[in-house]
């Protein structure tokens, strides 16, 4: 199917000749070629680069009491963090850890714009390791779009075969690392290069993971970032005035033109952008930060970088590219306190208490009482009318339990048999249990009954849960 629709002028009044012209619907990616650039911005992501890359390929390695230090345990609906372990029960805290997040993501973004994207989101991090590796095989910006503009030949071949090797090396690491966080790393890369799974599946999704991060940070690069990535689309509801954001100065640097190092740009009537272009050439979405701003910026800030080295070749004064504010470009004063970053702050604040909250006074027994559906009521050889149950205890501590069961709510209730289990850590108990009622303690057919259960060793940490206990229809005394 074409990609070009006619178009057809329908003025009456218009002289010229019907003639079938077409546009394009769609525009081909044309590739950005970045240029490499030095500076303090660039020292600063660096760091951040190698540790955030650190943090993932080192936390699924480290163990704590023989415990993965993250792991989350899907068959077992485990998840552990830190030396703490989650269950499904805790995903309320989940949810309020990712409200946490996204507060904490508004609070940034409305002070110092999108450093999020430009220093710590794992697309930009992988996507600059991808380029340094380019670099280091295609060789600097001219010598790239060089080499693929150039007519085949062995040494291309060697140099984007390098290129693409290391590009699906650091995308298997990746993948394998990924899904080392939930098959325990230890196993699964022996089993993976032994050949001895039980399961196709984590080899399939490390396969996966690996082509989903060679196409990203090797392919598609800025059209993620563009196209994809949803917060490009409404981070601008959170910018104001006030806002940090990475800004060209026009009010010095236009009109910009070229000039001699000796020249005073002034006595020519021009500003102090020399027009070199090199803005533009650093930047990895290829926009023009000269042109305002726009959602494509991630704030990497390499352009601030660049035009920062231009400026000391010059001799000019720093900063016709830099962190600032419209305010100040408008030569206002900017604040930081203002009611967007209050609101931020107040709900980020109340939900990190909440959290904080929660997460300390998490109990460490989950207790789930199961009737036994298959039968109401039975009766007992001493008279007494028994009901079936299935107690579900989930140990959370880190140490082993033992559980003593109590039941009330009747008169004369008790526990047929054992009422006392030990739990080993984050065991789950199936208990099985039978309770008794004597038949004058039932006034209705069914009664609101508690099951009690506490660790022997904490007996004033009770956990209790209702149930239902069934019988006959009263009988009269």
């Amino acid at each position: 199917m074409s990609s070009k629709i006619p178009v057809k002028n329908l003025d009456p009044n218009a002289a010229e000749v019907y003639k079938p012209q077409a546009v394009d619907l769609y525009e081909g990616r044309k590739k950005i070629y970045v240029k490499k650039v030095t500076g303090i911005f660039q020292q600063a992501r660096t760091f951040s680069l190698w540790f955030l890359m650190a943090m993932y390929f080192l936390f699924c390695w480290i163990s704590i009491d023989g415990q993965q230090l993250v792991h989350f345990d899907l068959p077992n609906r485990q998840f552990h963090i830190f030396g703490t372990t989650f269950w499904p029960q805790d995903f309320v805290l989940l949810s309020w850890l990712l409200i946490i997040s996204a507060f904490g993501l508004f609070f940034i973004t409305a002070l110092f714009g999108r450093v999020w994207c430009g220093y710590t989101c794992p697309q930009t991090v992988w996507t600059f390791i991808f380029i340094w590796l380019e670099e280091l095989f295609e060789g600097s910006r001219n010598q790239r779009i060089k080499l693929d503009k150039a007519e085949f030949s062995r040494e291309k071949l060697i140099k984007k075969s390098l290129t693409h090797t290391s590009w699906l090396l650091v995308a298997f690491a990746t993948g394998l690392t990924f899904v080392g966080y939930f098959y325990p790393i230890r196993e699964l890369v022996p089993d993976l290069f032994t050949f001895n799974l039980d399961s196709g599946w984590a080899l399939f999704w490390v396969l996966f993971f690996t082509f989903a991060t060679y196409v990203n940070a090797g392919w598609m690069r800025e059209q993620v970032c563009l196209y994809m990535c949803p917060y490009a689309r409404f981070q601008s509801v959170m910018f104001d005035p006030n806002t940090m954001i990475v800004s060209y100065n026009p009010n010095r640097g236009e009109p910009r033109g070229s000039r001699k190092k000796t020249q005073d740009p002034r006595a020519k009537g021009l500003g102090d952008c020399i027009d070199c272009g090199m803005c533009v050439h650093v930047c990895p979405t290829g926009i023009d930060i000269r042109d305002g701003l726009q959602y494509e910026c991630i704030g990497c800030a390499k352009c601030i970088d660049a035009c920062d080295s231009i400026m000391d070749k010059m001799e000019y004064p720093r900063g016709l590219i830099s962190y600032t504010t419209e305010q100040n470009l408008e030569g206002k004063r900017s604040s930081i306190i203002r009611p967007r970053t209050i609101g931020y702050g107040i709900v980020l604040l109340v939900m990190i208490a909440a959290f904080s909250a929660k997460l300390s006074f998490r109990a460490p027994v989950d207790l789930e009482v199961l009737r036994d559906r298959g039968a109401l009521f039975q009766t007992a050889a001493s008279g007494f009318i028994e009901n079936t149950y299935t107690l579900k205890i989930v140990n959370m501590a880190k140490d082993s339990r033992t559980f003593q069961i109590e039941v009330a709510g009747l008169g004369g209730i008790r526990i047929v048999g054992k009422s006392r289990f030990d739990a080993a850590p984050a065991e789950v108990l199936s208990v099985p249990l039978s309770v008794e009622v004597p038949p004058e303690s039932l006034t209705e057919r069914n009664h609101d009954i508690l099951f009690r259960v506490w660790a022997v060793d904490l007996p004033e940490e009770k956990f209790e849960t209702e149930s239902r206990f069934l019988g006959p229809a009263p009988v009269a005394f």
